[in-house]
């Protein structure tokens, strides 16, 4: 208990993770967890944590591979990773009436809040209600679907596995071919789109939008945080539906009439930014639109979500920042208010730090899967690795075929990606390095030359 009490913030959050991929695995190991009897330790490895990170890349089918059982088991671990192992743990000791420290309230409130605020347990109250009603009308919607198509408690099995894992942004599907075969259906469609966007845009933004609306008082502003999200959420999804469809028209969507095209190119603009399902074959889509995903997948979704990526603010106060230096300002201004010099700079760093992670990974990934074939005969093998490795730091879980092909290392090596992209790369770094500033050696300036 007392080490506990000495480690920093960001690594009890790291290590609530870690005790989960744990136990997860350990439950998945279980013989009746699986269909015929037997996992290897690895694979079960790697499923729990994509399953805690929300993620969804598989090594194994999850429809076929895994029991009712070990199919509960991965749907209990998502719900945990997309609420977050501490807000949980924190809800459950409040609930049988067990005092929270300070330090633990300051953990929960850094997830879920850029300022101090005194609702924090509100605030988790919000959170819960506002999950357990949004799978529910999920869970609601998809049986609907399916009952025609299945038997009753077959139908309610399936819409409560992919609402949960929906609204968590998990991607883990009982089909094989996750929603390729319903690319067509419009409810289907809408109400797995509505489930991510929902748990993608924060909770942060979710319970201000609700404040707002229940006060119904002008003076009750919206915050600068939920205005950037909201905007830079329906431009994303906006531009990334329309040059989707554009660019596919004539390639994977040329059969396809006017209401699938639609659906097609909307469900996988909001997928591929944090959910991973797919209603076409990834391996088949054009270089172009496998760019333009990797570059949502590295935006990802908003801050107290269940996404994972550099977040959409972080692109925002960017661009931003970007205007504001082109414009010859000093201020980064946002909605008349002034944003920190400290969340710029933390902006920067965590881009910057981001795009180094993911080249080393891949470096690595290329490194331990290389072919002694020739460049030209291999040169798929670098967007398909690269596609990985911003998928698992994304946490969104869409694959072109790589995921199957992943030797031991390569599990290891995207494990850690996964681990990293849920967590946050600024908590591994603070980790590392601190959370504290340090002032250093100050010494005499002197200019350089840049550009």
């Amino acid at each position: 208990m007392k080490l506990i009490k000495e480690m920093h913030p960001a690594a009890i959050v790291l290590t609530s993770y870690l005790i989960a991929v744990v136990v997860g695995t350990c439950f998945l190991l279980i013989p009746f967890a699986t269909v015929s009897g037997h996992i290897s330790v690895v694979d079960a490895l790697f499923t729990a944590t994509s399953a805690v990170c929300v993620t969804g890349l598989i090594v194994v089918d999850t429809g076929t591979c895994f029991s009712g059982f070990g199919q509960a088991v991965i749907l209990v671990l998502i719900q945990l990773g997309g609420l977050g192992i501490m807000t949980v743990s924190v809800t459950v000791f409040q609930l049988v009436g067990r005092s929270i420290s300070f330090r633990y309230r300051m953990i929960i409130q850094e997830g879920f809040s850029p300022a101090p605020r005194q609702d924090i347990y509100q605030l988790l109250k919000a959170i819960f209600l506002f999950t357990l009603a949004a799978e529910a009308t999920g869970t609601v919607l998809l049986f609907g679907h399916w009952i025609g198509e299945y038997p009753w408690p077959t139908a309610l099995y399936m819409a409560v596995f992919h609402s949960i894992s929906a609204f968590c942004n998990a991607g883990f599907s009982l089909l094989s071919t996750s929603f390729i075969e319903y690319r067509s259906m419009p409810v289907l469609n809408l109400t797995i789109c509505a489930l991510i966007v929902l748990g993608g845009i924060g909770f942060p933004v979710v319970y201000d939008i609700y404040h707002k609306i229940r006060y119904r008082d002008k003076r009750v502003r919206l915050s600068v945080q939920t205005k950037t999200v909201l905007i830079t959420t329906v431009l994303l999804i906006g531009i990334g539906m329309i040059v989707f469809g554009v660019v596919e028209r004539h390639i994977t969507l040329k059969d396809a009439s006017i209401s699938e095209w639609f659906l097609v190119s909307l469900f996988q603009s909001v997928s591929c930014r944090t959910a991973g399902f797919n209603t076409v074959e990834i391996s088949l889509l054009s270089n172009s639109t496998l760019t333009l995903m990797i570059f949502l997948m590295f935006i990802g979704a908003s801050p107290g979500s269940c996404g994972g990526g550099i977040k959409t603010t972080t692109l925002a106060v960017l661009g931003r920042f970007t205007w504001s230096r082109m414009r010859r300002q000093i201020r980064v201004n946002m909605f008349k208010k002034s944003i920190p010099s400290e969340v710029v700079t933390r902006s920067i760093s965590l881009v910057i730090i981001s795009v180094f992670l993911i080249s080393v990974f891949l470096f690595l990934l290329l490194v331990t899967h290389q072919s002694r074939l020739p460049h030209q005969a291999t040169a798929g093998q670098f967007l398909t690795f690269l596609f990985e490795t911003v998928s698992a730091f994304g946490t969104v879980g869409l694959t072109m075929g790589a995921t199957a092909q992943l030797n031991t290392w390569g599990k290891i090596f995207i494990f850690f990606m996964m681990l990293i992209g849920r967590v946050g790369v600024l908590t591994f770094s603070y980790i590392i390095a601190g959370s504290e500033p340090k002032n250093g050696v100050e010494y005499a300036e002197e200019s350089i030359m840049i550009g």
